[in-house]
């Protein structure tokens, strides 16, 4: 592959707080943002992913203000995502101490909107979040979804991300509605089937349970891996992860 595997915890942030739930349903809360981006900062994480989760008006600028004090104190990139509507969203965004930008909802509702991003700032910065589940009535089996996959898109998952591409993102993190907060694995076949018709650095997210998971992922295509709470509740560290890649003979930062 050539390239280091990134290994990356996410925090989906409700209201100030981290919460995790199963299928995006039944959140509970998992801690204080900045506490655990420090504490995987100094654990190894080679990025950290923030996702505001609700990002409702009414709680932007508690967002920006928690991205602020994390950005602070972690010393690795890091990602924020939730509520990413325009340039300018992204432009604060940058300003408050972000080093990329995911978007989800706002580039299904007017693609135009990477392309807008990609000119002001580069491919660098923008990371297409695509949460996807299987639906056989799709050409490639799976769907794109919204609303933490409650309504379906009305997209099909690689053809999104082909077009995504074309438009310049820079990035993938295809997250598995199905397998999320599961633990019983990645979905690799949905891995695959995205790797094999894009060329993008491709992050996967969702069911992840077990060091022995990630290895299966990477095999499949990605370039990163992300999980959420088997490193928050503690169950699997950052280094037994990287150890689990390592023997499997893929190169980590």
């Amino acid at each position: 592959m050539g390239v280091a595997i990134r290994v990356i915890p996410c925090l989906d942030v409700d209201n100030g707080r981290v919460v995790k739930g199963v299928n995006f349903e039944g959140l509970r809360d998992a801690g204080d943002p900045v506490e655990l981006g420090k504490k995987y900062n100094e654990a190894g994480a080679d990025e950290l992913t923030f996702l505001d989760v609700t990002a409702s008006s009414t709680d932007r600028e508690t967002t920006f203000d928690v991205v602020a004090q994390t950005a602070e104190t972690v010393f690795i990139p890091l990602t924020v995502g939730g509520g990413v509507r325009t340039a300018d969203d992204v432009a604060q965004l940058l300003r408050t101490g972000a080093d990329k930008a995911s978007i989800n909802t706002a580039a299904i509702a007017r693609p135009d909107v990477i392309n807008e991003i990609v000119e002001r700032f580069g491919s660098q910065v923008l990371v297409l979040s695509v949460d996807a589940r299987r639906n056989a009535q799709m050409p490639s089996g799976f769907e794109v979804t919204t609303h933490g996959g409650r309504n379906s898109a009305g997209l099909d998952a690689v053809e999104w991300v082909e077009e995504a591409q074309k438009r310049g993102v820079g990035e993938i993190l295809l997250n598995s509605i199905d397998a999320d907060g599961t633990k019983a694995g990645f979905d690799v076949e949905m891995i695959r089937a995205v790797r094999a018709a894009a060329s993008l650095p491709l992050i996967a997210s969702g069911g992840a349970g077990a060091p022995e998971h990630f290895p299966a992922a990477i095999e499949a295509g990605a370039d990163a891996v992300l999980a959420a709470s088997i490193f928050h509740f503690g169950e699997v560290s950052i280094a037994e992860v990287k150890d689990a890649i390592r023997a499997a003979g893929f190169e980590v930062r």
